[in-house]
């Protein structure tokens, strides 16, 4: 299992309008992160950055079945209107990278 940082920013002024459009994410897109190997996906705002961690299978693998995805698509229609830069699930993302934890250290 994966545990992967991911940050995005918002749009000025549509901070209130993403956390009304994620209040309860549409219930075939829950399930269909659940098909592709998501465990949890926890969203922290601070202003307008975004905080993603996503607890996954394979990371690459999961983006990877999403990029043309119709139920994902749907979904950044919705989303990407308020993102500051859209999210085409291309490329070789790997998230932001971790610099130290204290269970790698401690349980090593």
């Amino acid at each position: 299992m994966q545990r992967i940082l991911s940050r995005t920013r918002l749009r000025a002024g549509s901070e209130a309008e993403y956390e009304r459009v994620h209040a309860s994410v549409p219930a075939e897109l829950a399930a269909h992160l659940r098909e592709v190997g998501v465990h949890d996906w926890t969203i922290w705002r601070d202003g307008q950055d975004l905080l993603h961690l996503i607890e996954v299978e394979d990371y690459r693998a999961m983006r990877r079945a999403l990029a043309n995805d119709p139920v994902n698509a749907a979904w950044q229609d919705v989303v990407n209107p308020l993102l500051e830069a859209d999210d085409d699930y291309s490329g070789t993302d790997d998230g932001v990278p971790r610099v130290w934890s204290l269970s790698g250290q401690v349980d090593a």
